[in-house]
């Protein structure tokens, strides 16, 4: 069931829960995200960064996503995430894309918006929804650096005004969360979370939430977000299982062998991720 972002997220929307967005690199890592979404019955995005296309190569991620896609029996999106460059938008488009995230975020709100409009009127042309950013969210993802000191949190009145002047089908804010390992906990902005959703009433995306305790995120989607990103954890359930397998098996040399455990490993991660963001039982 390969469907566009708005399709997934408007009924996230409009019922109160959010979808997982799992970041894909590999046909383990797909197969373990479709196997959690069917035993589950959740809805759930493939996201492909500008990095993971770069490493597979733009015709084997989408086309392993898309076969994922339309052998399941839940609606899956098949979407870009962070996508910086408007030659790779304009390309993941092309490869059967069914969402992409425009991010300009480290330019002027001016700027933003005239980038994310530019997506937006080749993108909705051929039904293929779109996500952008505002603010900055701190870590690290993929080439993508925002110190913490320079990462700052998405601006209430500047939402309502890019929402207004875009008519973009999603927004990723900046609440508290970062990308990659957490030092500490991370403090999410619930206030603004709340003022966001109720002047924009589209759905939401909260960007780097490995590692962000589950009350917070239960809180955060009770509070309007409707995408959740998930990379880290479940990078890190794919190479914990690949060192224990291997730890107890140090002369194995079949892959297949070696990965089984490591894709079961990260299907499990991926399952609670989603019945904690509300999703399961919604396909």
């Amino acid at each position: 069931m390969l469907v566009t972002g708005s399709e997934i997220l408007q009924d996230a929307h409009k019922n109160g829960y959010a979808v997982g967005a799992f970041n894909i690199n590999n046909m383990e890592i797909i197969q373990a995200i479709i196997e959690a979404a069917e035993e589950t019955r959740s809805p759930v995005i493939l996201q492909a960064s500008q990095g993971g296309i770069k490493y597979a190569g733009i015709e084997y991620i989408s086309a392993l996503a898309k076969v994922a896609a339309e052998r399941s029996t839940v609606p899956v999106a098949v979407h870009l995430d962070h996508g910086t460059d408007f030659v790779q938008v304009v390309k993941c488009i092309r490869y059967g894309f069914t969402s992409v995230m425009v991010d300009a975020s480290k330019y002027p709100l001016e700027e933003n918006i005239a980038m994310t409009n530019k997506v937006i009127e080749i993108a909705h042309a051929v039904d293929v929804s779109v996500e952008a950013e505002l603010g900055k969210i701190g870590g690290t993802e993929d080439h993508i650096k925002v110190d913490e000191r320079e990462a700052t949190m998405t601006n209430v009145d500047e939402a309502v005004r890019f929402v207004e002047e875009t008519g973009v089908d999603s927004l990723a804010i900046a609440v508290g969360t970062a990308h990659g390992v957490y030092k500490g906990k991370p403090e999410l902005d619930f206030d603004r979370i709340k003022a966001i959703k109720e002047k924009t009433n589209i759905p939401l995306v909260l960007h780097g939430s490995s590692g962000v305790a589950y009350e917070d995120l239960e809180k955060a989607v009770s509070l309007g977000i409707n995408k959740i990103n998930i990379d880290t954890d479940v990078r890190m359930a794919f190479a914990d299982a690949i060192k224990d397998f291997l730890k107890d098996n140090i002369d194995e040399i079949d892959p297949r062998k070696i990965l089984k455990p490591a894709r079961a490993n990260m299907s499990q991660v991926v399952a609670e991720k989603m019945r904690v963001f509300g999703s399961a039982g919604r396909a």
